[in-house]
């Protein structure tokens, strides 16, 4: 009897960017390697420590909603070596012994990392267990990355743009070790919906046909400054609808369905943590956001104009740049100046149309399949 080959691939619930991408190259090789290969999806902080998971994990959130300056002023103090050994420490001496258990039960064939936290720890229980297997780092942030991710150097990293891996040449990270490829999406954003069945879709979702949408759409954990966004909206013109996606923020879903109660407007829809982003971004004509790699990726590759409210220094800065310099989205931090923006854009047809040529002139790719491929035929 032919065992499959278990491949791990591990991710933490810190914000959507690494569980999706982990999901999508685990679908791929399930459905593309003959039924050869077992992905196991693993959860770092599956057994771990809750204090030190709810730090993590709803820390990155509550500091994303309300204090964005002290996660940057962290993610400074990560640039020193001292401090980022530190925390590799700590976090792996609670993550360890739940990855050491995961790591006996599968003894797998491969190893592939979705988020900086988890690197260290991995590295560590393969030494202990004395397993010799190939370990792959998908950095999940394309254009500026966060510290850690390099922190060892002698990994074999994944990157998605050029841009980085000149970071990680500088770096002091041999050039064989570093695999640039297109970034990593859900298969279903490789091919939008054809606008002929769009008007079909709003009915499905429940919007009116002729009206246009302006989506507010800040990834897993909703958007800072979201109900500041949606009050400005909701009062602007009469021809719009307004969803917002709140994601895994009670809080800002609590104040939009009140927002919404208050001001009598049926023109405005208000979603929790929700699987039909792809279907929302696709009805869409302009989608407020701030600048997460995955969110703002799946936002051009359905071919609409990303409206950056927000991104984070100096992590997601690359991200905005790319958008701006391409002119392929903008950027506008000030929420009161974002009515006056929308309508602009919205009265301009063409100024519209070009932003969307520019979209379209970069041709993007899904890297998913490239990198399941690359992954499968490694070491």
């Amino acid at each position: 009897m032919n065992l499959k080959k278990k491949y791990l691939l591990l991710y933490l619930k810190t914000g959507g960017g690494h569980l999706a991408p982990a999901k999508s190259i685990a679908k791929v090789l399930e459905q593309n390697c003959n039924n050869e290969i077992e992905p196991v999806l693993v959860d770092g902080f599956n057994e771990t420590n809750f204090i030190i998971k709810y730090l993590i994990e709803d820390g990155y959130r509550n500091l994303q909603a309300n204090a964005t300056w002290f996660y940057e002023a962290l993610y400074a103090l990560f640039k020193f070596d001292f401090i980022a050994g530190f925390n590799n420490t700590l976090i792996s001496f609670f993550v360890k012994p739940y990855l050491r258990k995961v790591f006996r039960s599968t003894n797998p064939d491969k190893v592939i990392i979705f988020h900086f936290f988890l690197i260290e720890p991995a590295y560590e229980v393969m030494n202990e267990l004395n397993l010799h297997i190939p370990l792959i780092t998908v950095v999940t942030d394309p254009y500026t990355a966060h510290p850690l991710w390099f922190f060892k150097k002698e990994q074999n990293f994944i990157v998605f743009s050029e841009r980085l891996k000149l970071h990680c040449l500088k770096r002091g990270i041999k050039e064989s070790n570093i695999h640039v490829f297109p970034f990593i999406l859900s298969e279903r954003f490789s091919n939008p919906v054809d606008p002929l069945k769009i008007p079909e879709l709003k009915k499905e979702l429940g919007f009116p046909a002729g009206k246009k949408i302006i989506l507010i759409l800040g990834g897993g954990d909703g958007i800072p400054k979201g109900y500041r966004i949606l009050k400005r909206l909701v009062n602007s013109r009469d021809n719009i609808e307004v969803a917002i996606v709140c994601g895994k923020n009670a809080s800002l879903l609590k104040k939009a369905e009140k927002l919404k109660k208050n001001s009598g407007n049926s023109g405005i829809k208000i979603y929790g943590y929700v699987d039909i982003i792809y279907e929302l971004l696709n009805i869409s004509d302009l989608v407020i956001t701030k600048c997460g790699a995955s969110t703002f990726m799946e936002i051009v590759m359905s071919k609409k104009i990303p409206v950056i409210i927000n991104y984070i220094w100096e992590q997601e800065k690359g991200n905005m740049e790319y958008l701006v310099s391409k002119k392929m989205g903008i950027y506008e931090p000030n929420v009161k100046k974002l009515t006056r923006l929308i309508n602009d854009l919205l009265n301009n047809p063409v100024e519209c149309s070009l932003y969307i040529e520019n979209i379209k002139r970069e041709s993007l790719q899904n890297g998913n399949i490239m990198v399941a491929e690359f992954i499968n035929n490694f070491w």
